[in-house]
């Protein structure tokens, strides 16, 4: 897909500027006494979803942003399965460095990445950011070494010169690839520069706009379950 470089930049502009969501770190389903206790919650696996603003559903209900999505999917098809929501709007590779030890009070049985987008836009220096992603997936997989890993890809403005856009977009897939996790290109695929699918600032997805991320989501996702 083709987006024009000044919705791009705008796009991770927002990405970085946004404000915190409503559904940040928050589960994206609740439960009652009777189901902590049971057998089916102590059997119930966990999809954890680590990220900026699009994670946490910028200005949007918590029920509206595609971890709860995902959640009333799996919910349908009856998988024993409890997403979090674990975005913060602004969020750096850096600051999910800094936070993951505490979001992984709850240990995921899947998690899914999508952090860098914010260091591009700053123009950090990409082995930083490498070493930042890299430390947040040993983090995981020393308190699950089993654990299924899903690598989300963003963008970068290309006005931040070829080797460092060529830089950026290669990070992702050597993550997956060093890490035996599933990559998704673009998260925003068929949602970015789309104006019925974002909010009046052009750039974060609308309830209508998180589901069809829900669906690129949903396609990684599901042969892990």
């Amino acid at each position: 897909m083709f987006i024009k470089v000044g919705k791009l930049i705008l796009l991770l502009m927002l990405v970085s500027c946004g404000s915190p969501s409503k559904s940040t770190e928050k589960p994206t389903r609740k439960t009652s006494d009777s189901e902590s206790t049971s057998e089916t919650e102590s059997n119930e696996k966990v999809i954890l979803f680590f990220g900026n603003s699009i994670t946490a559903g910028y200005q949007l209900d918590m029920d509206q942003a595609f971890p709860a999505l995902i959640q009333k999917r799996l919910d349908s098809l009856n998988f024993n399965y409890r997403t979090i929501n674990a975005g913060l709007s602004g969020e750096t590779s850096a600051g999910g460095e800094s936070r993951i030890g505490w979001v992984l009070k709850t240990v995921p049985d899947i998690f899914f990445l999508e952090l860098g987008a914010n260091d591009g836009l700053r123009g950090l220096k990409l082995s930083e950011t490498k070493k930042s992603l890299q430390a947040i997936i040993d983090a995981v997989k020393k308190e699950n070494p089993e654990v299924s890993i899903i690598i989300a890809g963003m963008m970068v403005p290309p006005n931040l010169g070829q080797d460092y856009t060529n830089e950026f977009k290669g990070m992702f897939p050597w993550l997956a690839e060093k890490n035996d996790a599933v990559y998704i290109p673009f998260l925003l695929e068929g949602v970015a520069g789309i104006p019925e699918l974002n909010l009046k600032d052009g750039i974060h997805p609308t309830p209508e706009g998180h589901e069809i991320v829900a669906e690129t989501v949903w396609e990684a996702l599901e042969p892990l379950l």
